[in-house]
This record gives C-alpha cells, structure tokens and sequence, in this order.
C-alpha cells in the first residue's frame, strides 16, 4: 500500500469513530467550510452546513486531509465569493513557529531547490547559493522548543486582548494548531463589524509596529536635557511594557547584547559595572537618569529592544484577511495526522500538545524512514532515524509518514 492510502485509511478509521467530537463553530449556517482531500489537486469550497450532525457525516464521507471554516459570516455561504454576502468576521490570530527565530531551525528545519537539487538546513533562502533558482521544497519539523516559542508568543498575545484591548475571557478561544503552532480567536459583535483596514491597526497595535518612545513615556525633562523620564513597571498598556521588556533585557544582557545595539564600549562598561544598581532603581522610578553617558538616544536604541521582546508575533497576514478559512477544531491535521485542540486559554501553560494532540493510539506501523531528527511524543522519544525499517507505535509512524520523510512497508 502507499504512503497516502495507508493515511488515508487511517484517518477514516478516526473519523468513523471520533467524528462526534468535531466542534461546529458558532452561527454554523453562516459559514463557509474547505477541505483538502488526499486527491491531488482537489480541493471542496463554498459548502455550507445547518447542523453539526450534517457536517460530521460530510467529513466522515470524503476523509479530508484538512478540514477549515470561514472566520467570517456569511448571508449565502455556497455562493461564489462575490455573491455570498459578507456579514461580519471573528478576529483571528495565528501564532506559527515558522515566523518565531530558533536556534533550533538550524538543526531539523531543511530545504532543496527544486531548479538544481542544491539542499540546506535552518531558513530557506530567497535564491539558491548555486543556481539563483527561487522554488525550493521546504521540510520544517515541530520540535518542544519550537512549540514552547510558539506558546510563548500566544501568551503574550492573549494578554493584549485582555489588558489592553478589554476582551472579555469567554470571547476568547485559544486552540493548538496541529502542527506548529496556535490559534486564538475573538468572537465579538462590535469587533466582527471590523474591516482589514481597522484589523491592520490592530496587528500594528500588538506587534509594536511605529511605536515612538516618545510617546510612551521616554523624554527629556523639563529640567535639563541630561535628566531622562521614563515609563514604570508598573503602567498599562505600551508604557508598561516597554519598561517591564527594559527591565527584562537590562537583567540578562550580555556584553554582546549590548554591542549589537552598537553602544559604546564606556557605556556598556558603565552598564554591566552597575547592573545591580540599575535593577535596584526599579523599585523607584526606574534608570532612565541614573547611568552616566547613557542619553535619550541610548536609550531609545535599548526601548527599541524592549518593544521587539514585548510585541506578539503573529502571521499578520491572517488577522487582516476578513475571509480567512480556518482549521476545524478536532480535526487531523494532514502534515502531522495530529488534531487541533481548543483548550481554556487559563491552560495554555500546562498544555502539552505532544501529548493532548496524538490523535493514532492504537496500533502499530512499519516503516521506512529515509530522515527524520529525534523527536517526542506523549511520554515516548523517537529518532533519530536515516534510511533505515522501524516498527512503530501508529502515532509515530502516521507522525512521518504526514510529513512525507517515511514509507510504508508491506
């Protein structure tokens, strides 16, 4: 049997019997719904569902690799884009380890032009080193620190909707992506009103995109030009966050860091000599006039840090897009065979999708795996593996054959 028919069969064996667990979004009848199916190049748009129950036995029929809905409402779903009579969209979020920079890309993360054959680890490139070919096929692998970036990033999103922007916690869904990433969704009815244009501003908002320190609390006093004013640990929203991603960055900077920001060798002496003084000014009002030699234009060099550590990053593409379709919650993800999870967002610290993700846990498989780096699931570590026949429990093994490194044996 092939690779994508031995997926697929398993995925209908799930779905037989997991298909009553497959979340319907809110006003289903006003959404559109996707799905990619294991037929090349065939791809079902602009359906439309009145019931859960009519939804689950559609997707129990065709086995879809990947199942989506549309963020956005619509007047007559089935009908072409122009016709269907947009009503409103969710505001919606995508937090995907392929916009976060680890260390770890460098090591599992691969790619090869498709022009010469040419292969490379870590980022692909924009052109390739030997050809100058630009259609590469890229290999990205969810690894924990990937995942754990990733889950940071959402955090410190949710804390914008909450602190800054005002959303109520039962407006706020938050769901593992079943790949790399998370998902966090507003449903509200002023916010649904919002086109791309008020979205982009949004985006802009929690991506700390045209900040002025200025503005947000750091200035020269009245005073005198060499007495500096600056935001507490303490304030809301952008003030407070540029103080407390300060503090942060002063905490654990390095000599390098700071030569990054291109100071100057006496005013990064002067600042790691002083860095328990520095902290200690917290407590009051902070260092912004305490280091000699360190001026407004220092500092805005060490804010500009600070924004960076703060801002949330996100695909902003997706958050501006009013009909973005949108992965199905308890469906398997056709990269991975691992399922979108929604969970209460009080639990994304504790949350494990190398865990509560693992859809296949029955089973065995063998396989031939041409590469795959060493990775984890539930309480089991696998890998690493080259060119080599491995049997495997049924969650590692529909795990590489998703990502298209492993083969099936007969």
């Amino acid at each position: 049997m092939n690779r994508v028919s031995f997926i697929r069969d398993r995925f209908a064996e799930f779905y037989e019997e997991n298909a009553s667990n497959i979340e319907a979004p809110s006003s289903i009848s006003q959404r559109e719904f996707g799905f990619f199916t294991f037929k090349e190049n065939v791809v079902i748009r602009h359906k439309g569902f009145v019931t859960v129950e009519a939804l689950r036995e559609f997707i129990k029929q065709i086995v879809p690799s990947h199942a989506y809905y549309s963020a956005a409402y619509y007047e007559t779903p089935e009908e072409s884009m122009e016709k269907k009579g947009w009503l409103g969209a969710d505001l919606y979020f995508d937090i995907d380890a392929d916009h976060i920079p680890t260390e770890c890309g460098k090591i599992h993360d691969a790619w090869l032009c498709q022009n010469c054959g040419f292969e490379g680890k870590g980022v692909t490139p924009k052109e390739c080193p030997i050809c100058g070919g630009k259609r590469f096929k890229e290999q990205k692998w969810p690894c924990e620190v990937c995942l754990e970036s990733a889950k940071y990033e959402a955090i410190k999103l949710i804390d914008f909707l909450l602190e800054d922007f005002g959303f109520s916690p039962d407006e706020i869904k938050v769901s593992f992506s079943g790949h790399r990433g998370y998902h966090v969704q507003v449903e509200n009815e002023v916010i649904r009103e919002l086109d791309s244009t008020a979205r982009k501003e949004i985006v802009d908002y929690v991506t700390g995109v045209g900040l002025e320190p200025a503005y947000h609390g750091l200035r020269g006093s009245s005073y005198g030009s060499k007495v500096i004013l600056g935001p507490n640990l303490d304030e809301k929203g952008w003030r407070g966050r540029i103080a407390r991603g300060t503090h942060e960055f002063l905490l654990s900077a390095t000599r390098e860091d700071l030569e990054d920001l291109g100071l100057k060798k006496k005013v990064i002496d002067e600042i790691l000599s002083r860095k328990d003084e520095i902290l200690r000014s917290w407590e009051k009002r902070g260092p912004w006039s305490l280091i000699k030699g360190v001026g407004i234009k220092t500092w805005e060099k060490i804010v500009k840090k600070a924004i960076e550590s703060q801002s949330a990053r996100i695909d902003t593409v997706v958050t501006t897009d009013i009909h973005r379709l949108i992965r199905l919650p308890n469906t398997l993800h056709g990269k991975t065979g691992w399922l979108k999870v929604s969970f209460p967002f009080e639990d994304i610290e504790k949350f494990d999708p190398l865990s509560s993700a693992v859809a296949f846990k029955k089973g065995e498989a063998t396989i031939y795996v041409r590469e795959a780096p060493i990775f984890r699931l539930g309480e089991e570590t696998f890998g690493p593996y080259k060119d080599e026949k491995v049997e495997l429990p049924m969650a590692a093994a529909m795990f590489l054959l998703c990502k298209g490194t492993a083969e099936v044996v007969d």
